[in-house]
């Protein structure tokens, strides 16, 4: 079992409203338990580090098939 991150990893509902993905400049889904920013369009997982969303291409995962 993924073990939950900490309340650091929590990020502004209102941040998160206004951003999209850089790369599609589709919407986010927040993935809190992973704490991640997924970008289905893109097919990428943004992470998120002590609360900022990390929102470089490069820093991104690239998304499981089914995920």
């Amino acid at each position: 079992m993924t073990p939950t991150p900490s309340l650091q990893n929590d990020v502004d509902p209102r941040l998160l409203e206004v951003l999209v993905c850089p790369i599609s400049h589709g919407p986010l889904d927040y993935d809190r338990q992973k704490g991640e920013l997924i970008s289905r369009k893109a097919g990428l997982a943004y992470p998120i580090r002590e609360g900022v969303p990390v929102m470089l291409a490069e820093e991104a995962r690239t998304l499981d098939e089914g995920e």
